[in-house]
């Protein structure tokens, strides 16, 4: 890839509480967010040409009429259900790499007012592949993951302690940051005090449920050098995943060492390979965090500790802003800032890089973002800033 790409401009609207929104639409809420990345980027909204989406309820035709722009050359959307957030700025650097698009914009947006995420299971018809999921009461990702989480218990001699950990250091993460929903200081007590929902997962475990809405502009990075702001290159960026993960919670029939992870190896390992780096060289990781127990499966994926380490590894402070080797959600992540779908984290890492961080890492050069665990495709991208 060389890091011909780069990340040009960040827009985002507040964040609120699930149906809080109101009476803005889905459509209001991503224009703001649009409107606000091309600014941040001294462009104008006409200079838009292309769309990379992650989530759905918005199609392009209805965004171009609202926004008023007057032709575009490519679109793409990245299909999964929570695992293709960072696989947006894959087709985006492709778009650019390959000369189809010179402005693409990367759109997340969540509005659940009348779409509950966290029970979106229960709206699966049901059928022969999904009659287990209704039989047993798995009505929402948590339950399914819930199931993961216990395998990885028993396999390994992971205790909640460690999920504690990351709870508790993702809300000190979000209590200096204004854009972020929990601000109040979450201990041991409140952590092991709160009522469980699905065995070993407890109320702190489950990520939050909000609206909002993302854009990230995207351009080639010789062009994005002489904008506004500095450039945060996409040196590296990558979609899919293997046949074993599959179709991961929504079925449930993963290999043993399969199911006891977060799916992420595959993407893992070709990042590192096309940005040329190994983990070392990772200065803060942005780790979907919808579950706090995936958020250590996926450090396992990702290589920042062994298979089965991950509890230890975490628990040892590593994950801390303050002194830990390996800085994660440094915003606060989907757990105690916003849920919104994966994009939070890409402008977090965009924050890191231009060294404009509230918790800011210091001297960060590469970035992490993680999408997932989801069904295939799962999604990653190194950001790398310009310097």
């Amino acid at each position: 890839m060389s890091a011909r790409a780069a990340i040009a401009g960040v827009g985002a609207t507040p964040y609120y509480k699930r149906g809080q929104s109101a009476p803005q639409t889905l459509y209001e809420l991503i224009g703001k967010a649009v409107i606000a990345a091309v600014a941040d980027a001294s462009l104008a909204v006409e200079d838009i040409d292309g769309f990379a989406f992650y989530a759905s309820g918005f199609t392009p035709g209805a965004l171009m009429e609202t926004l008023g722009i007057p032709e575009i050359r490519y679109s793409a959307v990245v299909s999964s259900g929570g695992g293709g957030s960072a696989g947006a700025l894959d087709l985006a650097a492709s778009a650019i790499e390959t000369g189809r698009a010179k402005t693409v914009v990367c759109i997340g947006a969540c509005q659940q007012s009348d779409r509950r995420y966290g029970a979106v299971l229960e709206n699966i018809p049901l059928n022969a592949d999904d009659a287990f999921l209704v039989a047993a009461g798995l009505a929402g990702p948590g339950h399914t993951m819930a199931l993961l989480a216990q395998r990885y218990m028993h396999k390994y001699g992971v205790s909640r302690e460690a999920f504690a950990e990351v709870a508790i250091s993702t809300r000190l993460n979000a209590l200096p940051r204004e854009t972020a929903i929990m601000r109040k200081p979450l201990t041991r007590d409140d952590y092991f005090n709160a009522r469980m929902i699905a065995d070993p997962l407890c109320l702190f475990d489950f990520c939050l449920e909000t609206d909002g809405a993302l854009a990230f502009v995207v351009t080639s990075a010789e062009r994005a050098r002489d904008l506004a702001q500095p450039p945060v290159l996409i040196a590296a960026s990558a979609h899919g995943g293997s046949r074993d993960w599959g179709r991961a919670f929504h079925w449930m029939n993963m290999p043993d060492d399969v199911f006891a992870s977060a799916g992420g190896e595959p993407v893992a390992r070709r990042l590192y390979e096309q940005a040329g780096i190994t983990p070392d060289d990772i200065d803060v990781a942005l780790i979907y965090d919808h579950f706090s127990p995936l958020v250590i499966m996926q450090l396992e994926d990702y290589g920042f500790c062994g298979r089965g380490e991950g509890g230890a590894f975490v628990e040892s402070g590593a994950i801390r802003f303050d002194g830990g080797s390996i800085p994660v959600n440094t915003h606060g992540g989907h757990l105690s800032e916003a849920y919104v779908i994966g994009m939070t984290h890409i402008r977090e890492a965009v924050e890191q890089l231009r060294g404009v961080a509230v918790n800011q890492v210091a001297g960060a050069t590469h970035a992490l973002v993680t999408g997932g665990p989801a069904p295939v495709p799962l999604s990653g991208a190194v950001l790398r800033a310009d310097r």
